[in-house]
């Protein structure tokens, strides 16, 4: 106490210690509470006056805040690698880090160490295919690019302080995963490939969840959103009310493998759960949840070194589709693609097809006939071009 200033302090000397944040708080007294606080234990008959009411009061700064906020966050998951987070924070606070980096880097590795934990994976045995599917992850989940590369520069850096301190590889740092204006994508799985995949899936549940984006195209994360008032089982089809990318409504419609794999699933499930794929601690299944399938499958396929992923289901989608001859600008529709190029980036065309086209297109103009576009003679090509699909968020399409 000095100056007659009475001073609450509810931290430590040390966790103050040479922080500049102290700031004066007005705080009011009732006439007992005044006499009380101006009063100095030593001295009982001495009393000083508190300077009207005001005390002296400790808050700690903002970046402090976000410090504590994070170490104390990271220390409550209990997830591997958590303490040598919280290590990696406390240096860069040591730095002199703005609040907003802290927090950010905080977050970027809280995130990163719960999808590791979750996915089974040991943090100390890190590889660059652990990093890719944590991409891979935000990237189903609709996070721009730009976004995710802020992630990536954030958790490089931890990284990098890990292999300073000789815990994690260097190698990690020699080919690290750099996106562009737009995200690299996964390959489209070989039809060979996809025969041995859907022969090694033994779950009902996880082959509805696999065939459904196989054959509908469907971002993960839509599909993980499907309720049971979303399935138009006599049609064949299911109305996705929210992209997760470009917050429009579309229609999207599955094969005739994909209704026998979600009616046998139907068949099973409990009729009470709102959504369609669910789990016992969530009303819906996580990306973790369904990676997991995925990766079962693969593995009993005897595929775990080809890179394929979930994402890769819905390029062989649209690669097929193109192939069999699918307009492009119906494919656009289905995937949920705001302009023609994302979709080509997705689809890749075959030489076969390309050569077929080329031919049929210039027999046509030798023959001096006018050139229409040319229609696939199949079910989906017939709904798509009577209805009319695309409607705005939050508005029911027609049946």
């Amino acid at each position: 106490m000095a100056g007659g200033i009475y001073s609450l302090n509810t931290y430590s000397s040390d966790y103050c210690e040479g922080e500049p944040g102290r700031e004066i708080w007005p705080v009011t007294f009732e006439p007992f509470e005044r006499l009380e606080a101006g009063r100095d234990p030593a001295h009982p008959d001495v009393i000083f006056s508190p300077l009207h009411g005001v005390m002296e009061v400790w808050r700690p700064t903002k970046r402090r805040a976000a410090l504590d906020r994070f170490c104390q966050r990271l220390e409550k998951s209990g997830v591997a690698g958590s303490g040598l987070a919280i290590t990696y924070l406390q240096e860069k606070y040591s730095h002199n880090l703005a609040a907003a980096t802290l927090c950010q880097a905080g977050g970027v590795l809280l995130s990163f160490l719960q999808f590791l934990s979750e996915s089974g994976v040991d943090f100390y045995q890190l590889t660059n295919q652990d990093i890719g599917r944590f991409v891979e992850r935000d990237q189903d989940n609709g996070l721009k690019s730009g976004a995710i590369s802020t992630k990536l520069r954030a958790l490089y850096a931890f990284i990098r302080f890990l292999a300073d301190k000789e815990i994690l590889s260097y190698k990690l740092l020699h080919k690290k995963i750099r996106l562009k204006r737009e995200a690299p994508l996964p390959k489209a799985i070989v039809p060979e490939d996809i025969d041995s995949l859907l022969l090694a899936i033994r779950g009902i549940r996880d082959r509805a969840l696999i065939l459904l984006l196989l054959r509908t195209g469907m971002r993960i994360g839509e599909l993980l959103h499907v309720t049971i008032s979303d399935l138009h089982l006599s049609e064949r089809k299911i109305l996705i009310y929210q992209g997760e990318k470009n917050y429009l409504g579309r229609v999207v419609y599955y094969s005739t493998d994909a209704e026998q794999a979600l009616r046998s699933w139907l068949a099973i499930r409990n009729p009470a759960k709102t959504y369609l794929f669910y789990s016992k601690n969530r009303q819906n299944i996580s990306y973790v949840a369904a990676w997991t399938a995925m990766k079962k499958a693969i593995k009993a396929a005897g595929l775990s070194g080809k890179g394929y992923s979930l994402h890769s289901l819905r390029h062989t989608f649209a690669t097929d589709m193109l192939n069999a001859g699918l307009r492009l600008e119906v494919l656009q529709q289905l995937l949920g693609h705001k302009s023609v190029e994302i979709t080509l980036r997705y689809a890749r065309m075959s030489d076969i097809t390309r050569e077929a086209e080329y031919f049929k297109a210039m027999s046509t103009i030798e023959n001096g006939g006018i050139h229409e576009s040319h229609r696939v003679n199949s079910e989906l090509q017939a709904v798509f071009e009577e209805k009319k699909f695309i409607g705005s968020y939050g508005k029911k399409l027609p049946a």
